[in-house]
């Protein structure tokens, strides 16, 4: 299994959002590295996810539902999209700044690659995120 963090702004769709929804289609991502680390989500992978811009927090864990395919938004067959679920909200949230802090977490994708929207996480590095989270 591998581990992931995909950003959303929440005032454009929060973690609350994706739980009444039940379900996401994760499209519009348009960066080569981003694009990579969607195609290479399968099935049953978990996924942090965080609110970017607003509240700076990872807020919850989603599951790659179905593996990569054409983003829907595109004609361009170079993006690719990927349908995630809501699999578990975090006892509390882990900050941005608690990230930054952690020895073990400074070296995420979230801190080293700032502006990449969809990163990888290492088995260490999730396991340290579900510790601050109280899980």
């Amino acid at each position: 299994m591998n581990y992931w963090l995909v950003k959303s702004e929440p005032s454009v769709f929060s973690w609350d959002k994706f739980e009444k929804e039940e379900k996401a289609v994760w499209d519009g991502v348009r960066n080569y590295a981003a694009r990579n680390n969607l195609r290479a989500m399968k099935k049953g992978d978990l996924v942090f996810f965080y609110h970017s811009n607003e509240g700076l927090d990872i807020v919850g864990i989603a599951k790659v539902a179905k593996e990569s395919y054409q983003d829907p938004t595109t004609e361009e067959t170079a993006w690719l999209a990927v349908d995630l679920k809501p699999f578990k909200k975090l006892k509390k949230s882990v900050t941005l700044p608690q990230v930054k802090a952690d020895k073990i977490l400074q070296h995420m994708d979230l801190v080293r690659l700032s502006r990449l929207s969809v990163g990888t996480v290492t088995q260490e590095q999730y396991d340290r995120v579900l510790e601050l989270a109280g899980m």
